[in-house]
């Protein structure tokens, strides 16, 4: 029960919840784009089919993507397990990085020009993912409400 009430501990911070909606909103719509097909996105159907057939990963990792983007936006955004969440998030977004993203080069491709984007979406939302992992979800978060009460 002792790891249980430090891994909901949080430091209580407007950075860490800023941090934490912010991460969590973005993932969640990338989430919901390959789930449930909302924002232009091809539905739990069409990126299951993308993720087996087109780049070969195994259906059990796809799954864990697929959810772990939607449900993990979801519990980021009202600060549910926020460690676990954050560093789930931070592990799909490194495998996105390296397998996907890594040969388009450092930027976004604003203007167009490249293959597909680059890397710095994911080295900022990394970034985000660690400190989370490391603080905790801040203010307004079940985590800490949940801590307290434990406590």
């Amino acid at each position: 029960m002792n790891w249980l009430l430090r891994s909901l501990e949080t430091d209580g911070s407007y950075a860490s919840l800023i941090l934490r909606l912010t991460l969590g909103i973005v993932i969640w719509a990338h989430g919901a784009q390959k789930l449930l097909g909302w924002y232009g996105g091809y539905g739990f159907e069409g990126t299951m089919g993308f993720f087996t057939g087109k780049m070969g990963i195994p259906w059990i990792f796809a799954l864990l993507v697929i959810l772990g983007e939607f449900f993990g936006g979801i519990f980021l955004v009202f600060g549910f397990a926020v460690r676990f969440s954050a560093l789930w998030v931070g592990i799909i977004l490194l495998f996105a990085m390296v397998l996907v993203h890594w040969e388009n080069g450092f930027f976004m491709n604003w203007f167009g020009n490249q293959t597909g984007e680059g890397i710095e979406f994911f080295l900022l939302f990394l970034a985000i993912s660690l400190s989370l992992v490391i603080t905790g979800g801040g203010k307004f978060s079940l985590d800490r409400l949940i801590a307290e009460n434990l406590a």
